[in-house]
């Protein structure tokens, strides 16, 4: 297996820079989404990996091999598009099959082996003598993901393969593509915007900004400790609260707080800080006691799976809060939230800052 290293990379067109000065890793063997906000860089690097786009400086590197001047038939990488390249007049199995035929150092019975296996990953046997033109966009896309994955490519790029893919067939589609990479385990990256494909289906989630890395690490991570305040705000539905606080006297204080928080060291009284928490780590209750703060419930609505989403304003902030159970009191009453000081991050000037 081969892991990718992306060193210094500098991508600008005119006077936009898509790529400002990246580094980063990829394990081999791992799934790596990047993720992030439309125009952020993500297919951009994605394609400087897969040689369509040459870095105005910096290098890629393949199992420490420098590819960056190689042209992408010379780098043995599989990729699946938002829209595959298929042939109307051949069958699904002689799809996944076409490129296999390129290579000289695979006889028939290994192609047939490949193309079979393929076809029961994605449970697709029932579909092999099929051609493309009667298939939906999910099943087409899975047909490209078998070919791309039957070559054995050591990296296999995937750029937004579900965008253009109804629900249902893109659960199944998510479904298929876990099986996929269960099984054969390649060094894989996965461009999406979709954080909730990013969280099911990464070891490793690379979230984007303006042409940077903002932050890398497990899903869990990235979800449960976002070093800005920028991954707070992208990761999650609804993303995280943040309400203002103040430094003063050596301690932190803010709406959120039912009592004041000692100030790490070293951090400046002319930053701007937050305190930043999840709706879901929020609890919400009708009385008043010494480690509640008290609020007013502005608005209630039932988000997805049944879930209830409120919001409550506390004065300097409006918090939403997510939960199982309909909210205790009637929207315009007062309501009293618990907000566990384990879960309340700081930030100062936008970064993580330590308590």
């Amino acid at each position: 297996m081969t892991d990718i290293v992306v060193d210094r990379i500098v991508k600008r067109f005119g006077a936009f820079t898509a790529l400002d000065d990246l580094s980063i890793r990829f394990a081999d063997g791992e799934v790596a989404c990047l993720l992030g906000p439309s125009g952020c860089g993500k297919t951009t690097l994605m394609r400087i990996i897969a040689g369509l786009e040459t870095p105005d400086s910096g290098r890629i590197l393949f199992g420490g091999r420098d590819v960056t001047a190689k042209a992408t038939s010379r780098r043995n990488v599989g990729m699946v598009f938002q829209y595959p390249v298929m042939y109307p007049t051949l069958s699904v199995a002689e799809n996944i099959e076409l490129p296999l035929r390129q290579d000289r150092s695979i006889d028939a019975a290994e192609r047939e082996r490949r193309v079979a296996e393929m076809l029961d990953i994605l449970d697709m046997r029932d579909l092999a003598n099929a051609f493309i033109e009667d298939l939906d966009a999910g099943s087409r896309q899975k047909v490209a993901v078998g070919r791309a994955v039957a070559r054995r490519s050591e990296i296999v790029l995937f750029d937004e393969p579900t965008t253009n893919v109804e629900v249902n067939a893109k659960l199944q589609l998510i479904r298929a593509f876990k099986t996929v990479v269960q099984r054969l385990r390649q060094t894989i990256v996965y461009v999406t915007h979709d954080q909730t494909e990013a969280m099911t289906l990464a070891d490793q989630i690379a979230l984007m900004r303006e042409g940077r890395i903002s932050q890398y690490g497990p899903p869990h991570e990235l979800y449960n400790n976002p070093s800005a305040e920028f991954g707070g705000w992208f990761l999650g539905n609804p993303g995280m609260n943040f309400a203002p606080a103040v430094l003063g006297e050596g301690v932190i204080r803010s709406p959120l707080l039912v009592e004041p928080l000692t100030a790490p060291a070293g951090l400046s009284g002319r930053a701007k800080l937050t305190i930043g928490v999840r709706p879901e780590w929020i609890e919400m209750q009708a009385t008043a006691s010494n480690a509640t703060v008290a609020g007013v419930l502005v608005d209630q609505a039932i988000g997805i799976a049944g879930r209830y989403l409120t919001k409550v304003d506390v004065g300097e902030a409006i918090v939403k809060v997510k939960t199982n159970a309909r909210p205790p009191v009637a929207v315009g009453e007062r309501v009293h939230l618990i907000v566990p000081r384990d879960r309340a991050l700081l930030f100062a000037d936008g970064q993580r800052a330590p308590l």
